[in-house]
């Protein structure tokens, strides 16, 4: 269950889980982390109806996550709902996890954090330098990682400059997919200007909920700004308001900005997903409610079928 941010996928998965005795590993970077809840959207344990829920709240924040670890992870945790004869739900927006859960990752070279050093200090001099060396380097990965997204086009010239290889190159090489399933994608897709029009009023909620004041608990138990989560949507902004750089209406326009313009990088990924089925509204809608039960029951059935088809 993909889509972009704010389009009711925890819902949605939520209520699937209900119907079909299922259980939920989560697909969302941020929601790995603990503490990190406000911004996250992250669905209150007392608000999970008793469905169990993998890889929520597993690291704390200042941990290396990588979509590697997350695969692994997550295929253990598919394993497990499977061995109790349960309906494993993968359920988030990280589009990039899903990819090595399911498609799987090469083996490419560890993290060499000097050189990551050294390609941010670079980046910071001269904005978007990354990826135009990307772009020289590597080509193919460039054409598919946008410019802003510096955390995979700096993985992708780490790759390249320690392997001597271009990741397009490794990538097409080892990969090790999940086997062993039938898969249904189902994505959520609502109206552009509903969609946005949810993601602004969320931002604002999220201030007005707390969000500022839960940055500020997580910085007071010694965690870092530059940790890894606070680079997030709505966090960044927090930050930017607790250090005075924003005032309180900067941070929220900021922040929706960004979220909108996130929630559009999210679409554009999901459309190359093959296989995926989209659904054209909210997961919260009665109508895709019974659209999505309805697919997941054919779904089921095409896997069971009569005993002689098996």
């Amino acid at each position: 269950m993909v889509g972009p941010t704010g389009s009711g996928k925890s819902a949605l998965a939520l209520a699937l889980a209900e119907r079909f005795d299922g259980e939920i590993v989560n697909c969302d970077s941020l929601q790995v982390y603990r503490w990190f809840d406000i911004g996250s959207a992250k669905l209150p344990e007392a608000e999970r109806g008793g469905i169990p829920h993998h890889l929520i709240d597993i690291l704390d924040p200042d941990s290396v996550f990588t979509a590697g670890e997350y695969a692994r992870l997550a295929g253990e945790a598919i394993a497990g709902v499977t061995a109790r004869g349960r309906l494993p739900i993968v359920a988030g927006g990280t589009g990039f996890y899903l990819r090595a859960l399911l498609d799987g990752l090469f083996p490419g070279p560890g993290r060499d954090q000097p050189l990551r050093d050294r390609l941010a200090a670079r980046e910071a001099r001269r904005r978007g330098s990354l990826h135009r060396l990307l772009t020289r380097f590597d080509p193919e990965t460039a054409g598919r990682v946008h410019a802003n997204d510096i955390p995979k086009v700096t993985r992708a010239l780490e790759i390249r400059l320690l392997a001597r290889r271009p990741a397009s190159e490794l990538f097409r090489e080892g990969r090790s997919p999940l086997r062993g399933y039938a898969q249904l994608k189902l994505g959520l897709l609502p109206e552009r200007e509903a969609l946005h029009a949810r993601l602004d009023a969320r931002c604002r909620s999220m201030f007005e909920g707390g969000l500022v004041e839960e940055a500020r608990r997580i910085l007071d138990m010694g965690y870092a700004p530059s940790i890894k989560p606070f680079e997030s949507l709505g966090y960044r902004q927090a930050l930017q308001l607790i250090q005075g750089e924003l005032n309180l209406r900067e941070a929220i326009f900021y922040a929706q900005r960004t979220t909108r313009q996130y929630a559009k990088r999210q679409i554009t990924w999901f459309r190359r997903e093959a296989g995926l089925e989209w659904l054209r509204g909210f997961g919260e809608s009665p109508s895709i409610r019974d659209a999505a039960m309805a697919r997941v029951e054919a779904f089921l059935a095409e896997r069971a079928g009569p005993p002689a088809a098996r």
